[in-house]
């Protein structure tokens, strides 16, 4: 089990760190997905007779050199290529985990190249760099697994036809790249923390991959305010983890949570990457996302939540960025600041078509609905919650709060 256990790690870890590596090299994605797929065959039947090397991703990193060299040979490439290929393998050799480059803001800008179906760039940012698999990407866009797939492999089909460059696109050209490579970095996070329970290690490991990927884009592009403003996002948020559950397990809404048990560091790391975005003069939607948990993040010091200030906040970052998501945020937010009427009033005119299915909307619905005693349309909207709801602690939470209801 350990054996698999360190497998099933060394993916997570080192997937799209690999992937983007040889890519980059080999310029032929389908080849170094194919060779990496069977380096991890490989792993699975020669680690547990063998025992795990040393170094693991460097294992794999070499194992997938050598399908690509038989697949060179196979193919008949030139001589000259062939040669080149042979000098880049052998320098490789002499590589581990800790030294060969890390490629991945390459393969994300790739991605998000203009000649690709603006559509499909965050999804295949997600695959390629972060490992996820077609059937959990389509889940989150809400399209069946073959649609997705489809798309995805029509994606890779147009880098190889088209030989799209695997390097970083010129200066003036980052910028209307970096919403797709924003997206897709807090897609990977909201992924890994919507595991409130921690017991998935794959999505565990997104939360990580997120953040440290959201540093290596800050520090690649330290004047661009959003590149800021997800990080200060994302920290902000990773520095409530420990209090999202209780001892035993049980979950905390935010304005019942423990202030002791959040992360200072964190909380002070998000805020100074917030005060360089503010400099720059220019706002965005993941600034004011931030800025909304900053205001959260205050509670820690003056015991109280400013939900006025949040409101007008949420107000903002919903002319910018009108998700369902922000809509149901800002709902809450002027319910806690001016009533629940006020924020029940906001959640009715969300579209009928787009909360149909959607957790939070139902959650947020049930709780104002009680509040302003609608306790059998209370009753209903709990029951669509629990019924949308993923994560047992979270269900046992609102069907608590749904049998208080007289």
């Amino acid at each position: 089990m350990d054996t698999y256990r360190t497998i099933e790690n060394t993916v997570r870890d080192s997937y799209g760190r690999i992937l983007s590596y040889l890519a980059a090299n080999w310029r032929d994605l389908e080849a170094v997905e194919d060779a990496l797929a069977d380096a991890l065959v490989s792993a699975l039947e020669s680690w547990p007779k063998k025992g795990i090397p040393d170094k693991p991703e460097a294992w794999l990193l070499m194992v997938a050199k050598r399908r690509l060299m038989d697949r060179l040979r196979r193919e008949r490439v030139s001589e000259k290529a062939y040669s080149a290929l042979i000098a880049m393998s052998e320098e490789a050799e002499h590589m581990d985990s800790a030294a060969f480059p890390d490629d991945r803001l390459k393969m994300l800008f790739l991605c998000s190249h203009p000649e690709i179906d603006p559509s499909i760039h965050t999804p295949l940012m997600l695959q390629l760099v972060l490992g996820i698999d077609a059937s959990r990407i389509a889940s989150a866009f809400v399209v069946k697994p073959s649609t997705m797939g489809q798309r995805l492999t029509r994606a890779k089909a147009k880098i190889r036809s088209d030989r799209l460059t695997f390097t970083m696109p010129d200066v003036e050209e980052l910028p209307k790249r970096l919403d797709a490579v924003l997206d897709a970095i807090y897609a990977a996070y909201g992924s890994g923390w919507d595991d409130l329970a921690g017991v998935d290690s794959r999505r565990r490991g997104l939360v990580d991959e997120a953040i440290y990927l959201g540093r290596l884009l800050a520090a690649y592009m330290p004047d661009e305010p959003e590149t800021q403003g997800l990080l200060a996002l994302m920290l902000h948020c990773e520095a409530r983890q420990r209090a999202r559950r209780d001892d035993a397990g049980s979950y905390i809404p935010l304005s019942e949570q423990d202030t002791s048990r959040w992360s200072v560091p964190l909380i002070t790391e998000a805020e100074n990457c917030l005060h360089k975005a503010a400099r720059s003069g220019r706002i965005g939607r993941f600034q004011l996302m931030a800025a909304i948990q900053s205001v959260h993040a205050q509670r820690a010091r003056t015991g109280r939540t400013e939900w006025k200030e949040i409101a007008l906040l949420y107000e903002g970052l919903s002319q910018l960025s009108p998700t369902l998501g922000i809509l149901v945020g800002r709902a809450a937010a002027v319910a806690e600041a001016y009533g629940p009427r006020e924020g029940l009033a906001l959640l009715e005119a969300i579209p009928q078509a787009n909360k149909d299915s959607y957790q939070p909307y139902w959650a947020l619905s049930a709780h104002l609905l009680r509040l302003t005693e609608n306790l059998e349309e209370a009753r209903t909207a709990y029951s669509r919650a629990i019924g949308l709801c993923e994560d047992r602690s979270v269900k046992q939470f609102l069907h608590q709060r749904a049998m208080e209801i007289c």
